[in-house]
């Protein structure tokens, strides 16, 4: 912004000195050219009359000392011819007295009573040459005729001299209007600078530089305090829901496991026509007490500013594969592992995790015994205006899929497919694509080939690796192995544990 407002500035100023200078150097050089032209025409009008005096007393042996000594005072070349055009004295050539010159057209022109002033290039010379012509005296004979020839080379150097001085002020005055712009420029952006750091705060979720509101114009003074204002009442309601998440989340748990101890104890002193109720009881609280979870981490995750970092894409594949593998293998559902390696992405903190156990658990629930469910990383160039490259996350399975319009509804809060069981909450997948989002990539459902759905997760491609574990190693397993144990905690509770650390 400062550069732009600079170079407008500058532009305007060099348009007033170009309107101002241009106009005042041509002036400048037509009086000058004007005036030599004036003066020559004068003097050449005086020598005439001089020489017609000095004819008419007969004493014109007197020409060349007289032409000689004009010319040395005026440093130009002096000619007169008598009254028909033959050349009495040269101060150039002697070569040329003796010689009529009646047929050039500024002695023909001086000879009929008229002057003849011009200008023409002279080889000989060596540049251009302003000469004045006149007749001496006004009789109907004219007795002689007088040239007087000057060079132009020391005018046109005193008329360049005179633009080289307008371009040296032209310089000085732009400089000078830069440093003078550039301030009023720094002054001008400073509080908008300002209040682009101050935006970029806000945005990462916390101000801490808020804007000066006593620099720079008034109205940007304004606007940076209704900034504050609103900066500070944005964080204030972010804080306020914040803990109202925080506190919700810590009275809820208390009376849901309260009544769920509560129907436990009826248990034994129920009928058995009751126990089938009491199941139905409980599998609904427990599914209640899953909805609040997730509920509670959505709003955590939409309320908190989460920079994602580069992550292993590979290897976290690997080692959720590995998890799931032991319960996969109970519903006689086997998991494979294809795609891409060393592929590195920007993801948020426990993001990926999150995103892959839902997208397994919920391919799990509709893949049929028998069946394989594929997670293939796959290279992806850059849609759209990102040139950025990416990377692709399938979870594919051999289920019964999805229609298009079911797809299309399949990220909305709550919503379930007809005919799904009534274990799920419908936030599962809304969570994978706010957690997608919050990673900087997002997350679609494709139909997959010979049936089935494809969760697709595209994510921004980070560095690459050079040196690292390669999923399968020993070292992965084993680490698989001991998170297996965790299993509940790393299904339910990574989005909340990661947004507790980000905290």
């Amino acid at each position: 912004m400062t550069r732009r407002i600079l170079l407008s500035h500058l532009g305007l100023i060099l348009l007033v000195l170009l309107a101002l200078e241009v106009p005042f150097g041509l002036f400048y050089a037509r009086s000058e050219l004007s005036s030599f032209s004036h003066t020559a025409h004068q003097g050449a009008m005086t020598l005439a009359e001089v020489c017609e005096e000095k004819m008419e007393r007969g004493i014109a042996g007197d020409l060349p000392d007289l032409a000689r000594a004009y010319g040395r005072r005026t440093g130009s070349r002096v000619l007169v011819t008598d009254h028909r055009g033959v050349v009495l004295t040269d101060t150039a050539a002697l070569a040329y007295v003796g010689r009529n010159l009646s047929a050039e057209p500024d002695i023909s022109t001086a000879l009929r009573h008229r002057p003849f002033v011009g200008s023409r290039s002279s080889p000989s010379a060596g540049g251009n040459v302003l000469f004045a012509t006149v007749p001496g005296g006004s009789d109907a004979v004219v007795p002689c005729v007088v040239r007087t020839v000057y060079m132009l080379s020391p005018l046109k150097a005193k008329i360049h001299a005179a633009w080289l001085t307008l371009g040296f002020i032209g310089v000085a005055v732009l400089a000078a209007v830069s440093l003078i712009g550039f301030a009023l420029a720094r002054s001008i952006t400073r509080p908008v600078r300002a209040l682009e750091l101050a935006t970029a705060q806000l945005a990462d979720g916390r101000l801490t530089d808020p804007p000066a509101t006593d620099h720079g114009p008034l109205e940007l003074r304004r606007l940076a305090a209704s900034f504050t204002a609103t900066a500070t009442r944005l964080q204030h309601l972010l804080r306020e829901q914040q803990a109202f998440a925080s506190d919700v989340s810590h009275q809820l748990r208390t009376p849901l496991t309260a009544v769920r101890l509560r129907l436990e104890n009826f248990e034994p002193h129920l009928a058995p026509c009751a126990q089938d109720s009491l199941d139905k009881a409980l599998g609904e609280l427990e599914r209640l007490s899953l909805m609040v979870q997730g509920l509670l981490a959505l709003a955590r995750l939409e309320n908190s500013a989460i920079r994602p970092e580069p992550v292993d894409l590979d290897i976290v594949v690997a080692d959720r594969a590995a998890i799931w593998t032991a319960f996969a293998d109970e519903q006689q559902v086997g998991i494979t592992v294809s795609g891409a390696r060393a592929v590195r992405v920007w993801g948020a903190p426990g993001a990926l995790e999150q995103i892959i156990d839902n997208l397994l658990s919920n391919a799990l629930r509709a893949s049929p015994p028998g069946t394989v469910i594929t997670l293939a990383v796959v290279d992806a160039p850059g849609q759209g205006e990102h040139t950025t490259p990416e990377a692709e996350l399938h979870v594919i399975d051999q289920g019964p899929g999805m229609t298009r319009a079911e797809r299309l509804r399949a990220f909305d809060r709550f919503w379930r497919a007809a005919g799904a069981d009534h274990d799920g909450t419908g936030l599962g997948l809304p969570m994978v694509r706010q957690l997608a989002r919050a990673s900087g990539g997002e997350v679609t459902l494709e139909a997959a080939p010979g049936g089935g759905l494809d969760a697709v997760v595209r994510l921004r491609c980070a560095e690459s690796r050079t040196h690292r574990e390669r999923p399968g190693t020993s070292a992965n397993v084993d680490r698989a192995g001991r998170r297996a144990d965790h299993r509940g905690t790393a299904v339910n509770g990574s989005l909340e544990g990661a947004l507790r650390r980000e905290h």
